[in-house]
């Protein structure tokens, strides 16, 4: 909404433009009129939009025709006053006044204006028959107010109709020719609707509207109320009420009834709460709040995001297969103004057997767009609607900022839940299938996916001693001289070669020694195709004589050339390493340590399994 009004008054000479500022101002009847009166500025707490208002006056005596085009372009409203018993100064309306300010004004976005017709007290008639063909002629008038500087009439309410004009306007909304909303009106609403629409039913029942109620106004519709809304509704379309809610044909044409009885202001405080702009795009400050992320911090979505996405997944799978189909994906991401999710998205997640994003894989996608793109998570948070649905100031408290990685190490633990491994390797050594195996997929299940669909990502979760925690693979780009600071922070390093391939260690090796044998960075070697026969390394050392020169953990050996899912005890190993970056060799290398936490994972994953099962069956 706009911070402030500029209210013009134009008109023919000795209408009462003048008398009309200072009736307002002193509330009486000036005995001595100037021909042009000073800017008025109203303060912001006597206003009834609780807008600073500034009132403009214009005088042919004293100002040039140059200042009044500059005062018609710094206008947000323009009122033309007559005289009602001047029929000269209501033919100059349309011959002269409109004519002038359209020419000065941008077609597409032209200023709205108010016929004000002055000097009531003196005729017994109404002017109104004279001024109803012109405003339907010009649709950029607002409406027309008669009123009367000497009595004081309607003076209060000229200016508040001027400054609602504004705050308010109709044009954004309504196109008075065709009677009907305009296309980006239509789209806010039917938006706004399905966010409130919590079951996803197509309806919303009366738990439904009152919530709605309470989130736009501040109070909630009483029975009998709700019962009058409904009433009205059915009274004039067939299909607005179904199942004693209203449908969005329903929510639709209350909406446009509120406009046609000029009670827009009603439709623009739903549209502000719902973060909408004077040209009806959601407003950047609600898409994008306020976030400050200091350096060596990474960004993870919290408790209460969690539920929010959980209850937005549930409205969404009909079926209840804990899969989202292509059908009601898109149905979930129908109130975004693009699909965000590309097919890509299906191979950094995990999937069901039909290649369906499963419960898993919907919460690790926003778990990893919160991680990587953490504004991104917040403009897609705000089409959701979070911080309305969710009660929240913004979509920045969804966000949990962690503490700087170094005060981790040294504390020796952390309160993060997602960790990153870039994975390094030379071409051809296995980097692609690793992370698919992650995902659970085996050879065969990777030979279906096509190159213009490759991730470069993958994400899922792994336990380590009991806690489920989000590990997020990352395939590096084996160009070894153009590493970027981003290809290099991490969590974890896996460093993975093709132990078929006699020359594929080598890669490795470098990699190791150039980035990060000075550094104190957990890296893995991980030996891949360990189906295949195993070829000697063309290297001054062996993979395992490096790994213990180098204070490393052993190789290890890896396939997902298997007949079931590929085994995810790597994994946990890698998840462990960057949970635990303070672990000494002696830990690294201990088969106790790693049982343990492998043992853990598997209970958990049975546990947790087992639990959402239970609570899928009342669903």
């Amino acid at each position: 909404m706009r911070k402030d009004v500029r209210i013009l008054l134009v008109g023919e000479p000795k209408v009462g433009k003048t008398s009309l500022i200072m009736s307002l101002v002193t509330e009486e009847f000036p005995d001595v009129v100037p021909y042009r009166a000073e800017e008025i500025t109203i303060p912001a707490d006597v206003t009834p939009e609780r807008v600073p208002t500034h009132i403009v006056d214009y005088s042919e005596a004293e100002q040039t025709d140059e200042q009044l085009y500059q005062e018609i372009s710094k206008a947000n409203v323009i009122c033309i006053v007559y005289s009602v018993n001047n029929k000269n100064s209501i033919e100059k309306v349309t011959s002269h006044w409109i004519p002038l300010i359209n020419d000065r004004t941008d077609k597409d976005s032209r200023v709205p204006l108010i016929l004000v017709g002055n000097k009531s007290d003196l005729v017994e008639h109404s002017s109104m028959e004279t001024i109803l063909p012109i405003m339907n002629k010009y649709t950029e008038i607002e409406t027309c107010v008669e009123c009367s500087a000497k009595n004081l009439k309607n003076i209060s309410e000229l200016f508040y109709y001027a400054q609602k004009a504004v705050l308010h306007p109709t044009g954004p909304l309504y196109c008075p020719d065709q009677k009907e909303m305009k296309p980006a009106c239509l789209r806010a609403l039917t938006r706004i609707f399905k966010v409130s629409d919590l079951d996803n039913d197509g309806i919303l029942n009366d738990n439904e509207l009152n919530f709605f109620q309470r989130t736009c106004f501040n109070t909630p519709l009483a029975a009998q109320a709700l019962e009058d809304v409904k009433n009205v509704v059915k009274k004039n379309i067939n299909d607005g009420v179904s199942d004693n809610g209203l449908t969005l044909n329903g929510f639709l044409f209350l909406h446009t009834l509120f406009i046609q009885r000029g009670r827009h202001e009603t439709t623009w405080t739903v549209l502000r709460r719902f973060g909408y702009d004077d040209d009806l795009e959601l407003h950047q400050d609600y898409l994008f709040p306020p976030l400050k992320i200091p350096p060596d911090c990474t960004t993870e979505l919290n408790h209460n995001a969690y539920l929010f996405l959980q209850s937005v997944f549930d409205k969404h799978d009909k079926d209840r297969d804990c899969a989202l189909s292509p059908e009601e994906l898109r149905d979930l991401f129908d109130v975004f103004p693009y699909m965000p999710w590309g097919p890509d998205v299906n191979n950094t997640v995990c999937t069901n057997e039909q290649g369906w994003i499963t419960y898993q894989g919907y919460l690790s996608q926003w778990t990893l767009t919160t991680y990587l793109d953490v504004q991104r998570c917040l403009e897609y948070l705000g089409y959701l609607g979070y911080s309305i649905i969710a009660e929240q100031e913004s979509q920045a408290a969804a966000v949990t900022v962690t503490r700087d990685k170094k005060i981790d190490l040294q504390k020796k633990q952390t309160q993060r839940n997602v960790f990153r491994c870039n994975v390094f390797g030379a071409s051809g050594s296995g980097k692609s299938g690793f992370l698919q195996a992650f995902l659970g997929r085996n050879i065969m299940r990777q030979r279906t996916i096509s190159e213009e669909h490759k991730s470069y990502y993958a994400i899922s979760t792994a336990y380590v001693y009991g806690q489920e925690k989000y590990l997020l693979l990352h395939e590096v780009f084996p160009d070894f001289d153009f590493l970027s600071d981003a290809e290099l922070s991490c969590d974890v390093v896996c460093l993975i070669y093709d132990s078929s391939n006699p020359f594929s260690f080598e890669y490795c090796a470098k990699v190791f020694k150039q980035y990060f044998m000075d550094s104190k960075m957990p890296c893995m070697l991980v030996a891949s195709k360990a189906d295949l026969p195993e070829a000697k390394q063309q290297y001054a050392m062996t993979p395992l004589e490096f790994c213990r020169k180098h204070k490393m953990p052993p190789p290890q050996s890896y396939t997902c050339n298997t007949a079931a899912a590929p085994s995810r005890d790597i994994f946990v190993k890698l998840s462990t390493m960057a949970m635990y970056p303070h672990m000494t060799q002696a830990d690294l290398q201990s088969s106790t340590f790693w049982l343990k936490a492998s043992v853990g994972a598997t209970v958990f994953v049975v546990l947790g399994f087992a639990m959402y099962r239970a609570m899928l069956r009342p669903r």
